[in-house]
């Protein structure tokens, strides 16, 4: 018997169970992917967009080139942030490296933002998913016993079936918590690689930036 046949042959709680631990699978799949393509991408576009803003002769030509090969927006923010204007605002309050540091900063929080979605998701599929299935086995086992007593006799034969179906929610709920941690695990890890070149992208334009005659 499989998650899907308890769901249609289960209990209320047992089928609840078994389509809670089945959408939390799906859900997790989906981010697995698309975090799988987007990662994919937004490392070499972060890659050939900084490369070609260092190959450019100004800031305003370096913008145009970076748009044709960010196209997940994780450059281009950062260099449209710099385009500081006197407003007379508190935004505009401070000299030129207070203003680089928080528009360049406020920036790179929102892209780094972009990055984390989904994270959140897998984290608490792969924490929370075992304990689900869990409760799907104690309850089932707990279901059966109490059926199995209210027959009357007891054998080892009609104990083993029952509870053997119960048992099928604790490897359902690992089997989904198994992708969800990994893929957190290895997404975190390319996103702080990801981080560190923007960030020292950013310190590297604030210089820059800061060097430049007014």
């Amino acid at each position: 018997m499989n998650v899907l046949a308890l769901i249609t042959q289960g209990d209320a709680v047992t089928g609840l169970v078994a389509v809670l631990l089945l959408a939390m699978s799906v859900a997790s799949w989906v981010v697995i992917v698309w975090k799988a393509w987007l990662l994919q991408r937004a490392s070499g576009d972060v890659a050939r967009s900084t490369a070609v803003f260092w190959q450019s002769t100004a800031i305003t030509d370096a913008q145009q080139k970076v748009a044709a090969f960010d196209r997940e927006a994780l450059v281009l923010p950062l260099i449209t942030a710099t385009n500081l204007q006197a407003s007379g605002t508190l935004a505009s309050a401070g000299d030129k490296s207070q203003q680089l540091t928080r528009v360049l900063r406020d920036a790179l929080h929102a892209v780094l933002n972009k990055l984390q979605h989904g994270q959140v998701l897998l984290a608490t599929v792969g924490s929370t998913a075992p304990f689900v299935g869990l409760l799907g086995t104690v309850w089932g086992i707990y279901h059966a016993l109490v059926g199995m007593a209210a027959a009357g006799q007891i054998t080892i034969d009609k104990v083993s079936g029952p509870v053997g179906e119960a048992l099928i929610m604790t490897a359902a709920g690992l089997a989904v918590a198994i992708p969800a941690v990994l893929a957190y695990n290895i997404f975190g890890r390319r996103i702080n690689r990801i981080e560190a070149d923007l960030e020292g992208f950013a310190r590297d334009l604030r210089e820059l930036l800061l060097s430049r005659k007014d």
